[in-house]
Formats: structure tokens, C-alpha cells, sequence
């Protein structure tokens, strides 16, 4: 008992100490609160700190044991936890730990996450115009967690929506919120400013809301209109004058001002991009409409005004025209010529200023630019310049090319064959400008098919074209003409035919039809016969003739290119199969005929099973086969005193059940067919029995069950055998066949 009190004692001693001990420490936590909240990228330290201990031991874990992922220092009583940068997996409760001796304490703090580390984005979906709706998309990027964003979009002062994101995150993620509205700007929003606001109440106390915005002037715009020239002094000028033309619109932003030109071909050349155009020394090529066009992001106005300069009394002809059309590769001259001046000064250019690429000759009162060959780069409007003192005159021709250097080529898919589609293609070869051209298709005096070609986008090329149609073609068309007929309408070109057109003669083949095979004699001959087999047949052109055989497996041998197949000395082997065909480009017709050659009875076997020497009561066949083909007429016979009786045979067999003595005697055998016949005979000889033997003795009784299996199987040998040679094509007379 004294010892135990002893223990209580102790252990009681140890316990007070510990108790004690721990008294003393003190843990403390920087930062010191029991949450902190850190943005998703920043650096995070946890400082633990233990006081009332000479040497502690710290140490950092998570609540649910995950890894720490960050940097532990421990400098004598510190320790710190950093995390640099923070990410979502820093996200947990961590424990300091210090342990002292015997005692251990704990302090925790929360690490909560957030990202809201970018403004608000606004964006329009289109420039703000006056009266058009447009949407404005206020976005919050990289924001987490998004179930505690709120978005407000304000115009000036005036809220247009507020929307906050309850639901919550399925995944720990850095997402993107928006916010839309749709409206249509009036003027009172003209310097307006846009503001989005995003909020993010990440604190759970009444601590304030983390809180961005974003704002932007809202830019309104107006589509230019009201667009209006001053010119001065007047419209109507004199050659060599000057004259201002102002240009004002209205819009907003300010329309940006171009002036331009409207040239003969309908296209416009800018000439200044300024509200005011001063043109000086004017010419009468200056003569024209001038477009004053107010533009700016949301839309164009355009003002016209005629310009008129009146001419000096010198006078400038080009020739061959204002307008030439020219073939590609052909030669070009273009001559000006000056009248009433003595001493011009002349010079070429084109209305863009490319290279002439020509040659100029001066002559006198004329200059000659020559362009040979003439290619793409020759097509330009051409400008001859002259300068009489003080006057200056222009004169122009446009030089447009052309190419139509070929008829038309007409093709066909294949020949033409009588209700037989077939398509018919007229191609127009190396063909410029190909928005020009129209192609025609007749037949005879009827237009089949026509195509112009207004839709295909011209290029600077030859370019080959071409119209195809299907038709089906009869015998009535031959003979008629296909034309083809191209044209390509250019006003200018005097010197080359504007059409050209080819023509093909119509030949329609007929497919090879009512072909006939004429036999003489006939289909069915005796061997040595001769026969004349002739095949014709129709169509266009003549078909050609072959003959062929037809062979066991169905294939054809061809054997002759003759109209008729001749044989001068049947042999049954020529049995058989013969296929006419008429044959010509437009197709195959066949016809084909049975030939049957006849030949006489012969090789007859006529037996006797199981001999020709038999015992009273015994079994005997009688049988008798002919080796010929096609097969023939068996007939089975006994001699008697009064001549011949047909003995009731089946398939050339004759069964003896239990022969008796009166069954002995002759036994003949006759084949024949149309052709002839040939006979064969035998003689049975019948042994009487003795008195005293058994006839239903075992060995009997075996010897014939044996027998009749034999007789049966040679029977049925016997039967397969005619049949066999049954399979000619003879036809035979029933009533014959039926007295066997």
C-alpha cells in the first residue's frame, strides 16, 4: 500500500509539472486571426511564434493532412510558412505546433482564396450610332469565387443593370463573369461616360466588399448628311480659269471629306481629300461631274456638281476614234493631230500614268503612239497632250482589247447513236472580255440551246468557253447540221468579224437490231450433211459479222467474220450452240441456233446377267445399251415360232424372275432413231434343276439375295447410263418411246 501511494505520488508530481509547464508557454499567430484571405498569385506568410520556452519545436500541417506546398523557416522560437505564389491548393486550415518539453500546443488559421485581380472590361458590340441599338458588355476576367461577384453597369448616373452570380462554382477555377445590355443612344448621351462596377464580397463580416470599376466615355456617333458644295466663281468657266469648290456635312464625329471625279466609264478618280478643291489653268477635259462625299465610321452623304469648261479655237482630233477595240497580238496607231496651230508640242500619256509601253513618232502637225504587239498592258485610256503657246489642249481614247481569233470547236461525248443521249460541246478558244461573249447551238433552221456568259466575272486573260447540251439524236437527224455560232458584241470592232460560227454534219448510227439466221437445209441433219448457216443483221453503218461457238462453260469461240458459216461434212462433234452477232460502233445484237447432227445406231451391247447359261429358278437380266448420242429407240425381243414378241423391257432392261425352261431360246435387241437402226441377239440357255436338290436350301437363299442386290445395282447402272446419253437435243417421236 505505502508503495502504491508512492506511484500516485509521482505520477501526480509529473502531471502538475506538465500542467505547469504549459501554463508558461504562449503561441502566438501573425497575421493574428483565426481567417486571411489571399489573391490567387500573391505571396501568403504564416509567422508562429512560441514564448516560455528556451527551445520549442514547431511544425506546420494542414487540418486534413494535405501537402503543405510552401517554404517552413524556423529561426529559434519562429517559425514561418510561405507561400509564394498562392494558387488553389494553398487553400486549408493550418496548424502550428509547438511542442515543449512535455506539452504540446496548436494554433490555427484559415487560408481562404479569392482572384479579383483585373478591372472591368466594357466593350461595344458596334460603334455607338444615334437611334441603333447597340450592346454593351461589361466583363469581370479572372474572377474567383464568382458566386460572390456582383456587376453593376451605370450610364452617368443612371444604373442600367445590376447582376449578381449566386450559383455556385462546380470547380475551383478562375472564371470570366458578363454582363450585357442592350439600348439605342439618343443625343443626350453624346459625352456620356460608361461605368462598370464589380464587386466581391469575399468577407464574411461586415468588413467591406472588394470593389473595381471601369469607366468609359461613351462615344455616340452621327451618319453623315446634309452634305452641300459652294463653288465660285461659277460652274461655267473658260479654259484656262480657276475655280474653288467648298464641301461642308454634317455628322458626328466630323465627316472626313474626299473629292472625286466621275470618269466616262462610270468610275470615280479621288482627287483630294481636303473640304476645299482649287483646280487652276482648267481645260476642257476638266469638263465633267465632281462628287463631294462626307464619310465617317457610321455611314457616307454624297453631293454632286457639273463642272463645263469651254474650249480655245485649236482644235486636237485622235483618231481612230474616242474608242478602239483592239485584238490581242494585232498592231495599234493612234495619231493626233493639231489644227490651226503652227508649232504644237506634243505628248502622250495614260490617264493613270503607267508606261506607255508604245512608240511615239512625231510628224508635222501630227504625233503617232504605235503599241505592237498589243497585250493587257496596252489597255488603258490614252490622253495626247498638246501645248499651242500659252493653251493646252488633251484629247483621249480609250483602247480596249479584245480576243476572238478562232471559230468555235463543236465536240461530241462519244458517236452518235439513234435514242442514244449524247452531249454536244461548242468550246470558243482564247476568248477576251468573256462577260461579251453569247454562244448559240441549232440544228438545221431550230436553235437548240443558247448561253451568254454576263454573269462570269472577266479577267485579263484568254479564256477558253463553252456551251454543252444533251440531246437524243434519231435517224431523222442524219444529215442535218449542227451550227455553232459565237458572238462577241463589240461596238468599236469594224475590222474583225463580231461572229464566228462552225458547223458539223449529223451521221446518227443505228444499234445492229432484227438480226435473223437462215439454215438451209436445216437445223437437224444426218452426219456427212453439209449445211449454210447466213446471218444479217440492220443498223447504221452495215454491223459487222461474227460467228462464234458457244462452249460448255458458256463462253464464246469465235470461228468466223463471214455472213454465212458453212460445214460440208457434218460430224456429230459439230452439234451445237452458234451465236450470230451484229456488231457496229452503236452497239451488239445476237442471235443464236441449235445445230443437231443425226447419226445411225451403233456400238449395241446386248447381255446377260449373270450369264447366258442359267439354272431353272435362277434371276436373269437382259439388258442392251447403245453408245450413241443423241440417244435411241430400244426395243427388246424374243424369237418364237410364230417370228418376234416384244418383250416389256424398261430403260433397255429385261428382268427373268425363277427362269423356267421355257424361257430359254433367243433374245434380240434393236436400236434405231430417224436415221436407222441396227440389232444384236443372244441365246439363253436354261439347265433343269436335279430332283433331289434343295431350291430353298441356306446357300440358295443367300446366292439369291446377293443376286438380287447385283441385279438392281446394274439395273440402276444400266438406267443412269441411258440416261446419260439422253442429253442430246433429238427429239424423238413419243409414241416409239413409250412401246419399250
Amino acid at each position: 500500500m505505502p508503495k502504491k501511494m508512492f506511484v500516485i505520488f509521482g505520477v501526480s508530481n509529473i502531471l502538475w509539472m506538465v500542467f505547469a509547464v504549459s501554463q508558461a508557454i504562449k503561441v502566438d499567430m501573425f497575421p493574428d486571426e483565426s481567417k486571411i484571405f489571399a489573391q490567387i498569385g500573391d505571396s501568403v506568410s504564416l509567422t508562429c511564434s512560441a514564448t516560455g520556452c528556451e527551445s520549442p519545436s514547431l511544425s506546420w500541417r494542414t487540418q486534413m493532412d494535405s501537402p503543405l506546398n510552401g517554404k517552413v523557416r524556423n529561426e529559434g522560437t519562429t517559425s514561418t510558412l510561405i507561400m509564394d505564389p498562392v494558387s488553389f491548393k494553398d487553400e486549408h486550415q493550418y496548424l502550428c505546433t509547438v511542442i515543449c518539453g512535455a506539452a504540446k500546443l496548436e494554433k490555427a488559421i484559415q487560408v481562404e482564396i479569392y482572384s479579383f485581380s483585373k478591372g472591368p472590361e466594357i466593350h461595344l458590340s458596334s460603334p455607338a450610332e444615334v437611334g441603333k441599338p447597340v450592346t454593351v458588355t461589361c466583363s469581370v476576367p479572372d474572377v474567383y469565387p464568382f458566386e460572390r461577384l456582383e456587376i453593376e453597369l451605370l450610364k452617368g448616373n443612371h444604373p442600367m443593370k445590376v447582376q449578381d452570380f449566386l450559383e455556385p462554382s462546380e470547380k475551383k477555377a478562375q472564371e470570366t463573369k458578363s454582363l450585357d445590355v442592350t439600348f439605342s443612344p439618343t443625343d443626350e448621351d453624346i459625352g456620356t461616360a460608361l461605368v462598370c462596377q464589380a464587386t466581391l464580397h469575399i468577407y464574411d463580416d461586415d468588413s467591406p466588399p472588394k470593389v473595381r470599376k471601369t469607366t468609359k466615355e461613351l462615344e455616340v456617333y452621327i451618319s453623315p448628311k446634309d452634305t452641300a458644295i459652294s463653288v465660285n466663281p461659277s460652274t461655267r468657266l473658260q479654259e484656262g480659269d480657276s475655280v474653288t469648290m467648298t464641301c461642308t456635312s454634317a455628322g458626328l464625329p466630323a465627316p472626313r471629306i474626299l473629292w472625286s471625279k466621275k470618269l466616262d466609264n462610270g468610275n470615280r478618280q479621288l482627287l483630294s481629300e481636303n473640304a476645299t478643291l482649287t483646280l487652276i489653268s482648267m481645260r476642257a477635259e476638266d469638263s465633267g461631274i465632281y462628287v463631294c462625299e462626307g464619310n465617317n465610321p457610321v455611314g457616307k452623304d454624297r453631293k454632286e456638281v457639273k463642272l463645263t469648261v469651254q474650249e480655245k479655237m485649236f482644235t486636237v482630233e485622235i483618231s481612230p476614234g474616242p474608242q478602239i477595240a483592239a485584238q490581242v497580238g494585232d498592231s495599234v496607231v493612234l495619231t493626233c493631230d493639231v489644227r490651226d496651230c503652227e508649232s504644237p508640242s506634243f505628248s502622250w500619256r495614260t490617264q493613270i500614268d503607267s508606261p506607255l509601253n508604245g512608240k511615239v513618232r512625231r510628224e508635222g502637225s501630227k504625233s503617232t503612239l504605235t503599241l505592237s504587239p498589243v497585250s493587257f498592258e496596252n489597255e488603258h485610256f490614252y490622253l495626247c497632250t498638246v501645248i499651242c503657246g500659252q493653251k493646252k489642249l488633251e484629247k483621249g481614247i480609250q483602247v480596249e482589247l479584245y480576243s476572238f481569233p478562232s471559230d468555235p470547236e463543236i465536240e461530241m461525248s462519244g458517236p452518235l447513236v439513234n435514242g442514244n443521249p449524247v452531249t454536244v460541246s461548242c468550246k470558243v478558244p482564247n476568248v477576251y472580255p468573256s462577260d461579251r461573249l453569247e454562244i448559240e447551238l441549232f440544228k438545221g433552221e431550230s436553235i437548240m440551246m443558247n448561253k451568254i456568259f454576263l454573269e462570269d466575272v472577266s479577267k485579263k486573260a484568254l479564256e477558253t468557253k463553252s456551251l454543252e447540251m444533251t440531246f437524243i439524236p434519231t435517224v431523222e437527224d442524219t444529215g442535218n447540221v449542227l451550227v455553232c455560232l459565237a458572238q462577241l458584241p463589240i461596238d468599236e470592232m469594224e475590222f474583225e468579224p463580231k461572229q464566228r460560227q462552225s458547223t458539223q454534219i449529223l451521221y446518227v448510227n443505228v444499234a445492229p437490231r432484227d438480226t435473223t439466221i437462215l439454215v438451209s437445209p436445216s437445223s437437224t441433219l444426218e452426219e456427212g450433211s453439209s449445211v449454210n448457216m447466213t446471218c444479217s443483221s440492220n443498223g447504221l453503218p452495215a454491223p459487222k459479222i461474227l460467228w462464234s461457238r458457244q462452249l460448255s462453260n458458256g463462253d464464246l469461240q469465235p470461228i468466223s467474220e463471214n455472213a454465212t458459216l458453212s460445214f460440208m461434212s457434218t460430224k456429230m462433234e459439230d452439234s451445237g450452240i452458234y451465236v450470230c452477232e451484229g456488231i457496229n460502233q452503236a452497239g451488239i445484237s445476237r442471235k443464236e441456233v441449235n445445230l443437231i447432227i443425226q447419226v445411225a445406231p451403233k456400238d449395241i451391247q446386248l447381255t446377260a446377267f449373270p450369264s447366258e447359261r442359267v439354272k431353272e429358278g435362277d434371276t436373269v437380266i437382259i439388258s442392251c445399251i447403245c453408245g450413241n448420242v443423241p440417244p435411241t429407240l430400244i426395243i427388246l425381243k424374243k424369237k418364237a415360232e410364230t417370228g418376234y414378241i416384244v418383250l416389256k423391257s424398261t430403260g433397255g432392261a429385261y428382268t427373268i424372275h425363277r427362269a423356267q425352261l421355257e424361257d430359254a431360246g433367243v433374245y434380240q435387241c434393236e436400236s434405231k432413231n430417224e436415221v436407222g437402226s441396227q440389232l444384236r441377239s443372244l441365246t439363253l440357255d436354261v439347265k433343269g434343276r436335279e430332283s433331289n436338290k434343295d431350291y430353298f436350301s441356306p446357300e440358295f437363299l443367300v446366292l439369291y439375295c446377293a443376286s438380287a442386290l447385283i441385279l438392281t445395282a446394274i439395273g440402276m447402272i444400266i438406267y443412269f447410263a441411258r440416261k446419260a446419253n439422253m442429253t442430246g437435243s433429238y427429239s424423238l417421236v413419243e409414241a416409239q418411246r413409250t412401246k419399250v
